[in-house]
């Protein structure tokens, strides 16, 4: 266990070490580590690149050497294909990277089956140690942590998740104040990311700005802007008419992205389309079908025959301090599930879509 915490933390090995490590030695050396209880988690396999114990059975994609081909192995490798429970594995976390502790053989089974992820019990390995690779670690878990936004945002610099979630918060309170209502930190990092960082961050890359700065990141880019531009304004130009475009402060612009009708930025359509798959009591089929017809969101409304009884197509409102899925399960509830008559709803939400015009004679 110390070797391997010595190998996760140290950038160089002692190849003539022909002992044991020491325990103070290397306590010294790496200051302290911390040890933090994720409970299960759904772990990408991608993510699971060596072992604590057993990394000399599994070569570099985790597939078992012939030693360890066995009974143990097939038996897992069968439960897995036929769909039977298998209990999480335990893996150690040392940033971005998973070591298994216990389930080799379960991870290289469903790596095999070609899965994509796999249920871990995690307890992640925190490095106290100052280097600039850790604080920058520390501050992404923090302010994915906080703001609850996907892992997409990859900044170079250390103090600039937290400058993002500054500017979160500033954001948040804007929307309070516009709503007359306390907004959730979490829906206002949702919003902020629909209809600001995704916005700006769509201009840098058709702007291809991201060339003439290399080692860096888009992500990294929209920080300067957005502290140059919005927190301390200068007659700093970016070569792409990208002044014409921002408006000075940083609401102005997502008030102008909002009012901008293009296909650039999918996350700030104004609306969202989906079909509702119903079964109903067919002895009310026409006062469904005429209830669901009136509603101001439905755009069609079919009866059709096989295992459900009604196809409706809605458009709505999308509300950018709320998840799709929770503006749809809004509208099925106070609008949909009350007509009687109706039993089961299925909601399909398109991803890509290709329409034809239609044309009248």
């Amino acid at each position: 266990m110390i070797n391997f915490l010595k190998n996760l933390f140290s950038s160089k090995k002692d190849q003539t070490q022909n002992h044991i490590s020491s325990f103070n030695e290397q306590q010294a050396q790496e200051e302290d580590v911390q040890f933090i209880d994720h409970g299960v988690k759904t772990i990408g396999l991608e993510h699971i690149i060596g072992s604590v114990g057993k990394y000399h059975d599994f070569d570099s994609q985790f597939r078992p050497k012939k030693h360890v081909l066995g009974k143990r192995f097939l038996n897992i490798k069968k439960a897995m294909r036929d769909g039977k429970p298998i209990p999480p594995v335990q893996l150690y976390q040392i940033r971005e990277d998973f070591y298994v502790l216990d389930g080799n053989h379960r991870v290289a089974a469903a790596k095999e089956l070609g899965q994509f992820d796999i249920q871990a019990k995690v307890i992640e390995l925190l490095s106290a140690k100052n280097t600039m690779e850790n604080l920058l670690y520390i501050e992404r878990t923090k302010f994915y942590k906080e703001t609850g936004l996907p892992e997409k945002i990859d900044l170079t610099e250390v103090g600039k998740y937290n400058f993002l979630e500054k500017q979160i918060k500033k954001h948040k309170n804007h929307l309070t104040n516009i709503s007359g209502k306390e907004t959730d930190l979490k829906k206002a990092a949702q919003d902020w990311y629909n209809t600001i960082y995704t916005p700006l961050t769509t201009i840098i890359n058709n702007g291809k700005l991201i060339k003439y700065f290399p080692k860096r990141s888009v992500a990294d880019l929209y920080t300067y802007i957005a502290y140059h531009h919005w927190e301390r304004p200068s007659n700093r130009r970016y070569g792409i008419g990208i002044d014409r475009l921002l408006p000075r402060s940083m609401e102005a612009f997502r008030t102008a992205m909002l009012e901008k009708d293009t296909p650039d930025y999918p996350e700030m359509k104004r609306s969202i389309t989906a079909f509702i798959m119903i079964n109903i009591n067919f002895s009310t089929a026409m006062k469904i079908l005429d209830k669901l017809y009136a509603i101001e969101e439905v755009q069609e409304v079919h009866s059709v025959h096989g295992t459900i009884d009604i196809l409706v197509k809605i458009i709505l409102k999308r509300d950018f301090l709320a998840s799709d899925a929770e503006t749809i399960a809004e509208f099925l509830d106070n609008k949909i599930r009350r007509i009687n008559g109706i039993n089961r709803t299925q909601t399909i939400i398109p991803g890509i879509s290709m329409v034809k015009q239609t044309f009248s004679r």
